[in-house]
């Protein structure tokens, strides 16, 4: 069953090290089974309970999977094999559409910015026992949230959204726990889940967001958090409507000790309004990054939540990092004071090419979707060939796996390189690589 690999290990956790090695080694490979517990305990001489308790370590660490009566196997991707490696390079003089980048000419210069931090620092140094968050900075960050009808919470600051979302599910699940995950999601958010421990249950979602029996469904299943993107849904584009927030609300009211995390993912990118569903639980966190308006490197995101979910991410991060840069957070404060960006200008430069790409494919026939944010998610019935046609004609695309746990495959094309020159172009290639898909939902 495993080749020439032989499990060792007379513990728990010397069985679980034994398995880790032979996957870190090459020598099991993603999907390979593993021995049935009791025909593993019996060829190491050991309680079947002891074996259970290895496999039990080894799902909770992102190494391997169960699947009922099917057994377990190792991951088809590890919690240590990030879903950003499966991934493409343009060839010479090609144009990269698989990054997920924003387009830097529509970034703002941040020399100002950090020169008046800068010198604010040489004046009031920020030093040891001084509070995490710059009041200048959480004055504004509040007063933007109120402006969205986000309910009033206490705030904290993180190193941008992927770290406050791995705080708040650490502060109140435990490995083992399941997560309702939307599905395509956000990559780099379905290697997080699974490498604390937790276990990823997928929802469909469709342009306006998850839908809403698929979460109740999961919900059902056992799922004890959920996460939701609010706009500019990646790798879709999806945007919660008044409509379909409030159907999720309904869903989430219903089931009160759930925890909810939602993204504000284009906060800052989108002129479409927020309907956020914080509040419909005991237990929410709202987070809306800095990175897609103002530039990846400005690692920085504001948390706000329930008053205990705040504090146990404020206490936890006190332990480690402590705070996040204040000469950050006050750079960051004076690009919102002094109207750096302008989020409808920049919101109009997406839309336009957004609107002009899956205009160009359907006029090709091929169904694509994206009604928010920088990216446009074409449906394909295989990804293989279509990303490698693609690159021949001097596009790369990202290809649909970085994305899915359950959902059926597809493309994400990042419109950030895109003249309006290229438009024509690169969706005649498109349609020229795979034939016409229809269908308005993801799942």
């Amino acid at each position: 069953m495993l080749g020439d690999y032989r499990i060792t290990g007379r513990g728990a956790a010397e069985i679980a090290d034994s398995v880790e090695r032979g996957v870190g080694r090459g020598a099991l490979a993603p999907g390979d089974p593993l021995p049935p517990l009791r025909e593993l305990a019996t060829a190491l001489g050991v309680n079947p309970n002891t074996v259970a308790a290895a496999y039990r370590t080894l799902r909770e660490r992102g190494v391997i999977e169960t699947a009922g009566r099917r057994g377990s196997r190792v991951r088809q991707r590890p919690a240590t094999a990030p879903r950003e490696s499966v991934r493409v390079e343009p060839p010479p003089g090609g144009v990269d559409l698989s990054t997920g980048n924003p387009d830097p000419a529509l970034l703002p210069p941040l020399a100002a910015a950090f020169a008046a931090s800068a010198d604010r620092a040489a004046r009031a140094p920020v030093l040891y026992g001084a509070p995490d968050t710059d009041p200048g900075f959480a004055s504004l960050a509040r007063a933007a949230l109120d402006a969205d009808g986000v309910p009033a919470g206490p705030l904290a600051v993180t190193s941008g959204s992927l770290d406050a979302i791995e705080r708040v599910l650490t502060a109140h699940l435990r490995p083992g726990d399941a997560v309702a995950v939307e599905d395509p999601g956000w990559g780099s958010l379905l290697d997080l889940v699974p490498a604390l421990g937790l276990r990823p249950v997928p929802v469909p979602v469709d342009d306006s967001g998850p839908l809403p029996a698929d979460l109740e469904r999961a919900l059902a299943q056992g799922a004890r958090a959920a996460l939701v993107t609010d706009r500019a849904q990646n790798p879709t584009g999806a945007a919660l409507t008044d409509r379909r927030a409030g159907e999720l609300r309904a869903v989430l009211a219903a089931r009160p000790e759930t925890l909810l995390i939602e993204d504000d993912h284009g906060h800052g990118i989108v002129d479409l309004p927020l309907h956020p569903l914080a509040g419909a639980t005991h237990r929410w966190a709202l987070v809306r990054s800095t990175a897609k308006a103002y530039g990846p490197d400005l690692r920085l995101a504001v948390l706000t939540g329930d008053p205990l979910t705040v504090d146990r991410v404020r206490g936890r991060q006190r332990l480690g990092p402590g705070w996040v840069s204040h000469l950050l957070q006050q750079a960051v404060a004076h690009l919102w004071e002094a109207g750096t960006t302008c989020p409808e200008q920049v919101a109009g430069s997406y839309g336009a090419r957004r609107s002009a790409l899956i205009g160009a494919l359907a006029a090709r026939g091929v169904a694509a979707h994206g009604r928010s944010g920088m990216n446009v998610w074409v449906p394909v019935p295989d990804e293989t060939g279509p990303v490698a046609r693609l690159l021949q004609a001097g596009w790369a695309a990202a290809p649909g796996a970085r994305f899915r746990i359950a959902s059926p495959p597809g493309l994400r094309l990042t419109v950030s390189p895109l003249s309006e020159a290229d438009i024509e172009r690169v969706a005649a290639d498109v349609a020229a690589a795979l034939r016409p898909t229809g269908g308005g939902r993801f799942d």
